[in-house]
C-alpha cells in the first residue's frame, strides 16, 4: 500500500483528499503546516506528496525547495489557488512534478497521483468504455452505440466518474465530491439533474437509480 502524505492546512479539503485516497487503496498521512512537511516528507516514509503552497510555519515552495536540496526524490504533486500561475512554473523549476488548481475534482487529482506512482512506463488510459459508450479523455469526445453525443463539460465529468466505476452503486454524495469537488453543498439536487441530462443524451436505460443509494451505470453491449 502506496503511502502519501498530504500538506495542506484547510480541513475540508484535507479530508475530503485523505478519505477518497484511502478509499482507493492508498495510506495517507495529513500535516497542517510546512514544517511537519519538510521533516516528514522522506522517500523512505512516502511514495508522494500533495502539497498546497500556502503552508503557514514554512511556505510550500520552501519545502519543495528543501526536500529537493536534500535529495528526497518522490513526486510532488502541488495544490494551487487560481491566480498563483506564475508561483506554479517556478514549482516546477524548484522540482516538483504536476499541479492541480483549486478547486479541483478527486477523480482528476486521483488520475494524476496513479499516474506519478506508475512512473514514466505507464501512461493513464485515454479511452473509458462501457458496454457501448466511450469517452475519449483527450479530445472529450463521447460516442455511444456509434454515435457521436455532445456533453457540456459537468455532463463529461459526470459520465467519467461513471465510466470510471461501471456497475458499481455511487452514491448521491460521491458523486457530489467526485465531479463538483470539495466545495458541494450535500444538499443539493444537482446529481439528480445532471442525471436526468445524461439519460437523455446516452439514452434513459443507462443510469440506473438504486432507491435509498444512489446511481448504477448499467453497461449495454452492442
Amino acid at each position: 500500500m502506496a503511502a502519501i502524505l498530504i500538506a495542506e492546512d484547510e480541513p475540508r479539503i484535507a479530508a475530503f483528499v485523505s478519505k477518497g485516497l484511502t478509499a482507493n487503496g492508498f495510506s495517507t498521512v495529513v500535516v497542517d503546516n510546512g514544517v511537519d512537511a519538510a521533516a516528514l516528507a522522506r522517500d523512505d516514509e512516502f511514495a508522494l506528496l500533495i502539497l498546497d503552497l500556502g503552508l503557514p510555519g514554512k511556505n510550500g515552495m520552501s519545502v519543495l525547495a528543501e526536500i529537493r536540496q536534500r535529495g528526497e526524490r518522490m513526486p510532488v504533486l502541488i495544490l494551487t489557488a487560481r491566480g498563483e500561475i506564475d508561483a506554479t512554473i517556478a514549482g516546477f523549476e524548484t522540482g516538483a512534478d504536476d499541479y492541480m488548481t483549486k478547486p479541483f475534482r478527486f477523480e482528476e487529482l486521483l488520475a494524476r497521483v496513479r499516474a506519478r506512482l506508475r512512473g514514466d512506463r505507464f501512461e493513464e488510459p485515454t479511452l473509458l468504455r462501457a458496454g457501448d459508450i466511450v469517452l475519449d479523455l483527450r479530445t472529450r469526445r463521447v460516442t455511444s452505440a456509434g454515435r457521436t453525443v455532445e456533453l457540456t463539460a459537468r455532463e463529461f465529468a459526470l459520465a467519467e466518474t461513471f465510466l470510471r466505476h461501471p456497475d458499481q452503486v455511487l452514491s448521491r454524495q460521491q458523486l457530489l465530491s467526485a465531479v463538483w469537488g470539495y466545495d458541494f453543498d450535500p444538499g443539493s439536487n444537482v446529481v439528480d439533474v445532471y442525471v436526468r441530462y445524461l439519460r437523455r443524451k446516452l439514452g434513459a436505460s443507462v443510469i440506473e437509480t438504486i432507491r435509498n443509494m444512489g446511481y448504477r451505470l448499467t453497461i449495454r453491449r452492442q
